[in-house]
């Protein structure tokens, strides 16, 4: 007789889904959530020439506003109300996240369960406040003093007011996208800031293509060098899927049971320790720290240039050497870090003893915990130098030929295939639990029957 997990992979079809009423809601409402976000992406900022802002971008777009402009999934180069995307909160993520280790009330904060997740939560609100309104103002101001081949301004009517709504109209663009954000995840399926970023890569991908092949066409870039960049692409694709996949296998034995009279034979499990634990975290928490301070750096012109921005802007080009060693290098430090804050080895050893769950040749507590964290560094070193090699390996072919645009890298590619393996798979678990309790419900009715 099959099992039931048998008969739910038989019966596990596209029929399940249109009966599967509150998972349709739920895509639907992404969808829904995604076009909106889509469609405030082509929405100008008043007061811009975009004939003007359209030189002055392509004179740029290879820099790394070419970069914050991925992210922003081309808002930004069309100066729209989405121009800043979710940045500010990705970098008052990081703020926050880094001040739960080095401050101990909200290290207390964060162990208050739910309460005190909703009060770092509210923290990280305000410091989105924050932050959208330094780069808001640093874009108008570095707006007015860009100027595009003819000497234009991309401005029309620069001053005060200019820069006071351009400021407002950003700030309330990026607490749009950051409150969408928390619906989809609340609301939808999958996380919500991920899927926007997801979105906005993915609806530049045929521009991209179209661009790239055009530039083969006439010749700009060799044939044989787009075949490379397709092939590597397709490569970079297949190894994301193979990485994020793989795992480490930690056995845990149980010892034998009394319940009443019967006596019931130890078991054993495992607990699965992924490669990359911190997922697409650390490329994006990277480029969001190297996107902050470049942004005020790339909008420094005009007489009154600072010389000291003018060098940041020289030595962290994209594509530069200095960049690309403070992105590994970062990218690294946010894998130990991230991993750490999402996998308590200390919880997870307490647990264990407390289930008296135990690995063989550990003792429980202290030791199981050391154990546990010696494993997971191991792993995690692994998973850095994946995230490493994906992110800077299509860097050095961009570099010969800047004119690759960057939604064909490998940042933008680890982003969009770990995102839809985690979309999937959500979807797929809800599926499943629609299904068992199609399963429980007929086992009711069966047995009152009988």
């Amino acid at each position: 007789m099959a099992s039931a997990a048998e008969r739910l992979a038989s019966n596990f079809n596209f029929g399940v889904l249109a009966r599967a009423t509150e998972l349709k809601q739920r895509l639907l409402f992404v969808l829904g959530a995604l076009l909106v976000a889509r469609l405030g992406a082509h929405i100008p900022i008043p007061g811009i020439d975009p004939v003007v802002l359209a030189d002055i971008f392509k004179e740029h777009s290879k820099g790394v506003l070419g970069v914050f402009n991925m992210f922003a999934g081309g808002a930004l180069e069309r100066m729209t109300i989405f121009a800043l995307a979710v940045m500010p909160y990705i970098s008052a993520s990081i703020i926050i996240q880094l001040m739960t280790v080095a401050s101990p009330q909200l290290a207390q904060l964060k162990k208050e369960g739910e309460a005190g997740r909703r009060r770092i939560n509210q923290y990280t609100r305000y410091g989105t406040v924050i932050l959208a309104i330094v780069q808001g103002y640093g874009i108008a101001v570095g707006l007015e003093g860009m100027a595009g081949s003819a000497g234009l301004s991309a401005v029309i009517e620069p001053g005060l007011f200019f820069r006071f709504t351009t400021t407002v109209t950003l700030v309330g663009g990026t607490l749009f996208l950051m409150w969408l954000g928390e619906q989809i995840t609340a609301r939808g399926i999958g996380n919500g800031i991920s899927l926007i970023i997801f979105a906005g890569i993915v609806a530049n991908l045929p521009s991209a293509l179209s661009s790239t092949f055009e530039q083969g066409r006439s010749g700009v870039i060799p044939t044989e060098v787009i075949l490379v960049i397709l092939l590597l692409a397709l490569a970079l694709v297949a190894f994301i899927v193979f990485m994020e996949r793989a795992h480490r296998r930690l056995i845990v034995q149980y010892p034998k049971r009394m319940v009443g009279n019967k006596l019931y034979a130890g078991d054993s499990s495992h607990i699965p320790l992924k490669i990359n634990t911190a997922g697409v975290i650390p490329p994006i928490f990277a480029s969001s720290i190297l996107l902050f301070p470049l942004t005020i750096a790339n909008f420094n012109a005009g007489a009154d240039a600072s010389p000291i921005l003018a060098t940041i802007a020289a030595y962290l080009q994209h594509g530069g050497p200095v960049y690309m060693t403070l992105y590994a290098s970062v990218i690294i430090f946010f894998c130990f870090f991230y991993t750490g804050v999402v996998f308590n080895t200390e919880e997870t050893a307490d647990n264990l003893k407390k289930y008296g769950g135990f690995v063989a040749g550990v003792r429980p507590g202290k030791q199981t915990s050391d154990y546990l964290h010696h494993i997971l560094m191991r792993v995690t070193a692994i998973g850095a130098v994946y995230l490493v090699l994906v992110c800077l390996m299509p860097e050095f072919l961009m570099a010969q030929y800047p004119s690759i645009p960057f939604a064909l890298g490998g940042t933008s590619l680890l982003i969009v295939v770990n995102v839809m393996m985690d979309f999937v798979a959500q979807v797929q678990s809800h599926l499943f639990a629609h299904q068992y309790e199609g399963l429980i419900k007929k086992a009711k009715l069966k047995g009152r029957r009988g």
